[in-house]
């Protein structure tokens, strides 16, 4: 980090110091073998790439799998420029290098306009700041899971050393056979030559070890024979039998067992306990503080010889709790503070065209609304959980996270010893979504494995400490208008936002050398209302960034999954009012964003928008583009008990290069489902600086007989692949809501869109 910390701070003293780096070539992403440690006779032939002595591949992976499919996805980019069976890769987990670090996830942060950086000729400033951005995040080599990235990250790293692999394998068996390497070809991992000699990869290894091919081309596209096929996830079968590990089924010899108890309220410490009980009781070894990141003690965990001892132990003890040191919190009384915020200060403007105040002023009518979307948790089905242990100076971890690096410095700085001395075992996310990019919980359970002389200890969250102590998507309210002039033409738009800004506050936890002041624009605040396609001739889209104490963090498509609701809500009243079909209103505004137009096509043709419906149904569409792709959705809805209910939903998407259209579908439902239960009912309250929501009766979820039909459409194309995981979330909540506007006439303007009873 002291490098990394280095080069940030030259940059930003001095020009010279920029103009002197900026001339230095790319670091580049190959790597060296020596990062690909040879067990059994293997070769390491690049950073990413080592052949076994049987001719397998073993491939390194730096990314985390929670359900996503991006193993198998990343595998299949390998497999194809190597034409190797899938069967004939494995995997091993990626050290700390930065080769691996995601440059992607860093470079798609830019708050860019997407009509100015998808152009054919892309403004200077957008070709500046992306080169200047992934130049600094190569530097940095930040390895997360995370945006929707890993595919358009590795789409040309991990191809790249996969092709230049395939290279220096032929190149060794042409110098063995003394044969043209033109004249040889791979077919299932093994190399042939048409007088009828053959090897697998194996027996060329040591050959093709220190070979640094030439001219190193990538498979064409029609060549391909195995991406953009349907292909089974590699992690399914593991998970259908049960074999598959997560952090949760880690197991250790002499292995203990630790319950998490912290403070009620956020912020809240422990102020005194009254240990006496919990020690006496059967198998229960220690009581031991914890410590929140900022410092103070947040409450502690018991430690026993299994789960449910040190529950019932960690619920025995005699606790005075202090209150936060600036008060409780109350969700009623943040919501004001924003709506406040909202209407005094003009905020950060992250896009502008035209003169909105202009437009405003000589228009003939103004159409005016107001939004809000409340905190959010993420509610994964894994709950948070870490096994550490610490002994003769060294620090092991096994834990389910999507930031390994930061997980293993946050270890070693709990522990006081070197990075180096930390081995970290990265396992099977069970759910993700934005909460295991904290390390807080492997932090806590480092502290707690250094009070156990050596043993290793498993820190397993209950639901409801997971649920009342999450870092929760932050609540935002909105103010939209637009003008419309005499010919009944909507000539202006302006949104206002406000709400806490999420990657501040995230850097200054777990990366405080390299977090800039909390009043730096973030793009995730702003995102899904300042990057819109629709070509209104005036716009004005700011966010006023607001710092409650509430802890947040970032929740499946951090601010597009409340930002889609409130545009695309509004831009169907502006639909209504100007007696406009919603679909053809939208495509009226998207002249100018053909790849939209056509996703919304696509939708509207699939669902058969405009056809007969059942009685009491209705359709609702939103459009809306995250992560580089865009999704369309139309949603069709009726009404039972006044409850909403979601029968069917259309996706359309444009996403890139398709690696395997099966985790699209997957991931497209996977979204739907997440999104819906977020749409209906998610919703955490606070009061007296307590959440209120402690488990699923009061946090519920949308069950299997509430699911909708999922139908997922593909826009072909040759285009750098974009993310699948989070896009088709965001148009799900302003769908529903549009379907139920045409149901009944009355519009919401709130989420969630179901009232607690």
């Amino acid at each position: 980090m002291k490098r990394r910390t280095w080069i940030l701070s030259a940059l930003g003293a001095t020009g010279a110091l920029v103009v002197g780096w900026g001339v230095m070539p790319a670091r580049s992403r190959m790597g060296s073998p020596e990062l690909m440690l040879p067990e059994g006779g293997e070769v390491a032939l690049n950073g990413w790439i080592k052949i076994a002595t049987d001719g397998s591949v073993v491939l390194a992976m730096p990314r985390s799998e929670m359900g996503q499919g991006i193993h198998t996805a990343l595998s299949m980019l390998v497999a194809e420029e190597l034409d190797l069976p899938l069967s004939k890769l494995r995997l091993q987990q990626a050290g700390p290098d930065t080769i691996y670090g995601n440059v992607v996830m860093l470079t798609s942060s830019l708050p860019f306009h997407p009509l100015e950086s998808e152009g054919v000729e892309k403004p200077t400033k957008v070709k500046l700041g992306e080169w200047f951005v992934g130049k600094i995040a190569r530097e940095l080599g930040i390895n997360a899971t995370g945006g929707s990235s890993s595919v358009a990250d590795a789409w040309v790293p991990l191809r790249t050393a996969a092709a230049t692999a395939r290279a220096a394998l032929l190149e060794s068996a042409a110098k063995q056979w003394q044969v043209p390497a033109s004249e040889l070809r791979i077919a299932a991992g093994v190399v042939q030559h048409a007088s009828g000699k053959t090897s697998h990869f194996g027996e060329l290894a040591a050959g093709a070890a220190g070979v640094s091919p030439k001219n190193v081309s990538l498979k064409a596209r029609e060549q391909w024979t195995l991406l953009g096929k349907p292909t089974p996830r590699g992690d399914i079968p593991a998970k259908t039998t049960g074999a598959a590990q997560f952090g949760i089924d880690v197991r250790q010899p002499g292995m203990l067992f630790a319950a998490l108890r912290l403070a009620p309220q956020i912020g809240g410490s422990v102020q005194s306990m009254n240990t006496q009980t919990a020690l006496a009781m059967p198998g229960v070894q220690k009581i031991v503080p914890v410590e929140a990141l900022g410092g103070s003690t947040a409450g502690f965990a018991a430690v026993a010889h299994t789960t449910w001892h040190a529950r019932q132990a960690a619920q025995a003890v005699q606790a005075e709790w202090a209150p936060p040191p600036n008060g409780a919190l109350d969700s009623k009384s943040i919501e004001t503070r924003l709506q406040t915020a909202l209407t005094t200060e003009d905020g950060h403007a992250f896009y502008e065209k035209g003169d909105a105040a202009q437009a405003e002023a000589s228009a003939a009518a103004l159409i005016e609304a107001s939004y809000q979307a409340p905190y959010l948790a993420h509610a994964t089905m894994e709950p948070m959980n870490c096994t550490a242990q610490v002994k003769d100076g060294k620090v092991s971890v096994w834990a389910p996270t999507q930031v390994p690096e930061m997980a293993r410095a946050i270890a070693a700085k709990v522990a006081g010893v070197d990075t180096k001395d930390v081995t970290l075992h990265v396992t099977l996310l069970g759910g993700g979504f934005g909460r295991r990019l904290e390390v807080d919980y492997v932090a806590q359970a480092v502290r707690v494995a250094m009070a156990c002389d050596g043993k290793p200890v498993q820190l397993v969250w209950s639901r409801e400490e997971d649920m009342t102590h999450d870092f929760y998507r932050p609540m935002h309210v909105a103010e939209l208008r637009a003008s419309v002039d005499t010919k009944g033409v909507v000539s202006s738009l302006r949104i206002k936002s406000a709400g806490d800004a999420i990657s501040p506050r995230w850097m200054a936890r777990g990366l405080p050398s390299l977090s800039g002041p909390v009043e730096m624009p973030d793009k995730t605040t702003s995102e899904g209302l300042f990057d819109l396609p629709y070509g209104f001739d005036h716009q004005h889209m700011a966010h006023v960034a607001t710092q409650m104490e509430v802890p947040v963090g970032f929740w499946r498509s951090v601010g597009h999954s409340h930002n889609a609701y409130f545009s695309e809500s509004f831009i169907d009243e502006l639909a209504a009012a100007t007696r406009k079909d919603p679909v053809e209103f939208r495509l009226a505004l998207l002249k100018d964003a053909p790849r939209y137009a056509a996703v919304l096509q696509l939708a509207a043709t699939k669902a058969g928008w405009g056809g007969p419906l059942p009685k009491g149904h209705a359709m609702g569409v939103a459009l809306h583009k995250s992560f580089g792709s865009i999704v369309a959705e139309i949603a069709e809805v009726s009404l039972k008990d006044g409850v909403p209910r979601v029968h069917r939903v259309v996706c359309a998407i444009d996403c890139g290069t398709v690696i395997n259209p099966d985790t699209v579908a997957q991931q497209m439902e996977s979204a739907v489902i997440f999104g819906l239960t977020a749409a209906l009912y998610g919703k955490i309250d606070i009061q007296d600086g307590v959440v209120q929501q402690t488990n699923f009766p009061t946090y519920p979820m949308v069950q299997l007989a509430q699911a909708p039909k999922v139908e997922t459409y593909i826009v072909p194309s040759t285009r750098a692949p974009t993310g699948v995981g989070e896009p088709g979330l965001p148009p799900i909540a302003p769908a529903v809501s549009n379907a139920l506007f045409a149901l009944t006439g009355t519009r919401h303007r709130r989420l969630p869109l179901v009232k607690a009873a």
